[in-house]
């Protein structure tokens, strides 16, 4: 048997965007008890050439939205990742989960084979069948996001475990 593009996808964004929002959660909550500056956190980052977690947490809900579109094939809704504050964040997943739940299976169909394109007429301009593109190139990249989202938050002293990480499933 088996598994669907769809199936292979939008649940599983589903349920890491689900943690991703409720890192957040804990976020927030531990800089207001620990009388923190909320933007300390959100610019938060291991070594200062990396993005810091605002800027995680909206790549991984572009590669959400981006690569769910793509399979689906509608047009990637843009968001310009203007978002600051945890409350904004918080809006833009919930505006992705909006996006990506409401992308049905049939559209789904056959985009293992469909052609993506990503970053079309640009030097770094990569061709990939929608198997491949969903498995080796955008379901990696948005982990890598979330999980480097949940390590800022660790390392700034969130308790914060496995479970926290995996979400409901």
């Amino acid at each position: 048997m088996s598994i669907s593009m769809h199936a292979a996808s939008v649940p599983v964004f589903t349920q890491m965007l689900g943690s991703l929002s409720a890192l957040l959660r804990k976020a927030e909550s531990h800089a207001e008890q620990r009388k923190l500056d909320a933007d300390a956190l959100l610019q938060a980052r291991l070594f200062p050439d990396m993005f810091p977690l605002r800027r995680q947490v909206q790549i991984a809900c572009d590669f959400a939205r981006g690569v769910s579109a793509r399979l689906a094939g509608v047009e990637v809704p843009s968001s310009p990742d203007t978002e600051k504050t945890f409350a904004e964040l918080q809006a833009l997943i919930d505006k992705t989960l909006g996006f990506i739940g409401g992308l049905s299976p049939a559209q789904f169909d056959q985009s293992e084979a469909r052609e993506i394109v990503t970053r079309p007429g640009t030097p770094k301009e990569r061709r990939f069948n929608g198997q491949a593109y969903l498995l080796s190139y955008g379901l990696p990249q948005f982990f890598f996001h979330v999980t480097t989202a949940y390590a800022l938050l660790r390392h700034n002293g969130l308790e914060l475990g496995k479970g926290d990480y995996m979400g409901k499933y």
